[in-house]
């Protein structure tokens, strides 16, 4: 399992942060999704074969852009 700490701009509402959270948890290996609408951060869980490149494309599909992307 990996852990990654994905910054977001453009979120305003939770209602953004409840599509971006939708959008990562359809990525195939996702396990846990937690998105935080007053830090502009996610906390994605997943298994060894997810990309980051997946995960920034499931932020980008809702409108919104990547900022960085931490994996730990």
């Amino acid at each position: 399992m990996k852990k990654f700490k994905i910054t977001i701009s453009g979120m305003h509402c939770a209602s953004c942060a409840g599509n971006v959270e939708r959008s990562l948890r359809k990525v195939q290996g996702v396990k846990n999704v937690s998105v935080s609408l007053m830090t502009n951060k996610s906390i994605v869980e997943a298994e060894d074969n997810v990309s980051e490149e997946a995960l920034k494309q499931a932020v980008a599909r809702t409108g919104y852009k990547v900022i960085g992307v931490q994996a730990g």
